[in-house]
């Protein structure tokens, strides 16, 4: 069960590295074109957030009124890993798309 902390645990700490190392390049791009990547990847990000907190919220109303079952609420770590990853891909594809 430690190899799975650690899988995630590792994922987590190549997405924050990656996301570091695409944002300090970014200011190459010029003023304009950096904010708009920024912002596009950004704004996507949040936008899965809450989409999935939505969907979360629906789960959550289905088990409590519909089910015999209990609900498990969000684990942080899962959704933290999820969100990286998400913003991750994302200032690839804008950076990508708008970088030049």
């Amino acid at each position: 069960m430690d190899w799975i902390y650690i899988a995630f645990l590792s994922w987590l700490v190549i997405c924050v590295v990656l996301i570091i190392a695409t944002l300090v390049t970014l200011p190459q791009l010029g003023d304009e074109r950096k904010d708009l990547i920024k912002m596009k990847a950004q704004s996507y990000a949040f936008a899965t957030v809450i989409f999935w907190l939505i969907f979360e919220t629906g789960k959550s109303i289905y088990f409590t009124i519909w089910t015999d079952k209990t609900y498990t609420s969000i684990e942080p770590a899962a959704l933290l890993i999820i969100i990286s990853g998400m913003y991750l891909i994302t200032l690839f594809y804008y950076k990508k798309k708008y970088g030049g």
